[in-house]
């Protein structure tokens, strides 16, 4: 593979943009909005300065990789692409719709794949002629950070198709992992536990948002706690995760919203993007 289409230039979006032009890729980043896919390539630019601060990066590979990065406002050039991850909003409808229009566009064996974190890449197939040749590519965020990506193998996707999405990820410096097509795959399964407990304590008053991420990193050995993390990650985000998969297991208790996710959404208060969440940040 040499050039990716991304769909969507959001957080997850400009991230894995970020990383396949790092590993190389020539990259083909969507918006249908020019002012974002602006703020997009600002972000990486200084993304690219700080690792180069950090001393991560030359300067010769962040000027590799600003070289490669295409923002574009039509998909009209995404038949050139081996491969196109979506990474746009988690509603099951818009991406089908996307894929819908991939579908059209890009040539039988472009490999269509998508970043969802807890919706069905089956349900996501069947907007697709050819169901064989989607898949799931879930990243984490920030994806040049985080290892793992969870690689989905939908009810239909083709043998040839998950091999070489597991091949692209290895390609990406990443450590894939195959997993079923089930709700919350493994990691968002495993998090709605961790998120959700952390919840209740909240709401029956047992402990503050700022204690219990202290106990959860200090006994518990994690970066991050629970709260710090939903911030990161965006309460919208986590809300429309947690609905998704408690959804999708008919009603299966563990993984019920909390009254507290909404209110925080609700309100506006939607984490590090807001600069507002369980947390104030000033910058």
């Amino acid at each position: 593979m040499k050039t990716i289409g991304i769909v969507g230039a959001g957080i997850m979006g400009r991230g894995i943009a970020y990383l396949a032009a790092l590993s190389g890729f020539d990259i083909l980043l969507h918006d249908l909005s020019e002012d974002i896919l602006k703020q997009a390539m600002q972000r990486i630019s200084s993304d690219l300065r700080k690792g180069v601060e950090k001393g991560k990066i030359t300067s010769q590979q962040a000027s590799e990789v600003s070289s490669k990065l295409h923002p574009r406002t039509s998909l009209d050039d995404f038949k050139e692409c081996e491969i196109v991850i979506e990474a746009i909003i988690e509603s099951l409808e818009i991406k089908k719709e996307t894929f819908k229009k991939l579908d059209e566009m890009c040539p039988p064996q472009t490999i269509l794949a998508t970043n969802t974190s807890s919706l069905s890449v089956t349900s996501i197939a069947s907007s697709v002629g050819e169901p064989t040749r989607v898949v799931g590519m879930h990243f984490f965020n920030p994806p040049y950070v985080m290892k793992l990506v969870e690689v989905v193998h939908g009810h239909q996707t083709s043998e040839r198709t998950l091999q070489r999405t597991v091949e692209l990820a290895r390609q990406l410096g990443r450590t894939p992992v195959v997993v079923k097509d089930t709700p919350g795959f493994i990691v968002n399964r495993i998090a709605r536990p961790f998120y959700g407990e952390a919840l209740r304590l909240l709401g029956e008053g047992v402990a503050s948002v700022e204690d219990i991420d202290r106990i959860v990193k200090l006994e518990g050995g994690f970066t991050m706690g629970p709260f710090e993390l939903m911030d990161l990650i965006g309460t919208d985000v986590n809300l429309a995760v947690t609905k998704s998969i408690y959804e999708r297991t008919f009603g299966e208790p563990r993984y019920r919203p909390h009254i507290i996710q909404q209110t925080m959404v609700d309100a506006g208060l939607w984490g590090r993007k807001t600069k507002r969440g369980f947390y104030t940040y000033d910058s």
